[in-house]
């Protein structure tokens, strides 16, 4: 069976089972009809999953491969902060009337700063350094820029990563300070699985570990009962991950370049409510 199930089943029974309500505390989320949406929530929830031995998704229900790569090359690849420059609508209660949300993810990742190598990006200093110093312990980028958070129109979620190069083997930990269970869980598994695929396949290296930490694991009130019946669905064998072997350039890659393989899944939950 997959093991992005298990580690998916063991998590949401862990937060139900043992998770803390916020219910009667200052909240700032709501749901479309105005009401507070509470959580029941875990602290520092790690979760490890081996790319180097199956690909993390999920087969409860069907995570979309290409859509959730199109959102992480239009965050590192294109460094966009417009909603138009993206095939999917899942960010536009964030956006203004231009399609902007701000100076927050693509945009802080195109910033140039200035090192003694030269002047680069977050993306291209990860680049550069896995190429050329490929052991350093400083490889990592970083959307939480606090003078800009009054300019974002979401804070960044997912805000940190860290890439370790062991061996032949490209590692990475994902850092997030807070995580919609059922909306974005495996969502974000993949999709970082996906970048680390691609990063390490331009830098000559395998994909190994991606560390997902998430400080604030969360199930909305009105998810409980849609994840309780998730999580006892039937299990299936993770699918194969392709990636186009022929592209060398990280800016090269397209969403067609990577797919999944004997992808068997339960059926996908339709309408999720979703709190904003």
């Amino acid at each position: 069976m997959s093991y992005a199930d298990k580690v998916f089943v063991n998590m949401c029974q862990d937060i139900i089972e043992n998770g803390v309500s916020t219910e009667g505390e200052k909240v700032r989320p709501k749901w479309e009809d105005g009401t507070y949406a509470y959580t029941i929530k875990k602290f520092g929830v790690v979760n490890r999953y081996d790319l180097s031995k199956e690909f993390p998704a999920m087969t409860l229900r069907k995570t979309a491969i290409k859509s959730c790569t199109d959102e992480i090359l239009w965050i590192w690849q294109k460094k966009s902060n417009n909603i138009n420059e993206l095939n999917s609508h899942i960010w536009d209660a964030w956006a203004d009337e231009d399609g902007s949300i701000g100076k927050a993810y693509g945009y802080q990742l195109g910033v140039k700063h200035e090192y003694k190598e030269g002047l680069m990006d977050q993306v291209d200093r990860v680049l550069f350094d896995l190429k050329n110093n490929p052991y350093s312990r400083r490889i990592m980028t970083n959307l939480y820029v606090h003078q800009d958070l009054h300019e974002m129109n979401l804070y960044p979620c997912a805000y940190s990563m860290t890439f370790n190069v062991t061996g032949d083997k490209l590692n990475a930990i994902l850092n997030q300070r807070s995580q919609d269970i059922l909306t974005a869980n495996n969502w974000n598994v993949v999709q970082y699985a996906v970048l680390v695929h691609m990063i390490a396949q331009v830098s000559g290296l395998k994909a190994g570990e991606l560390v997902h930490v998430i400080a604030d694991a969360h199930i909305y009130d009105r998810h409980i009962p849609l994840v309780k019946e998730l999580i006892t669905r039937e299990q299936h064998e993770a699918p194969k991950f392709w990636i186009n072997p022929d592209i060398k350039n990280f800016y090269d890659f397209t969403v067609d370049d990577i797919r999944l393989e004997n992808y068997v899944t339960g059926p996908q939950i339709k309408n999720i409510p979703v709190a904003v």
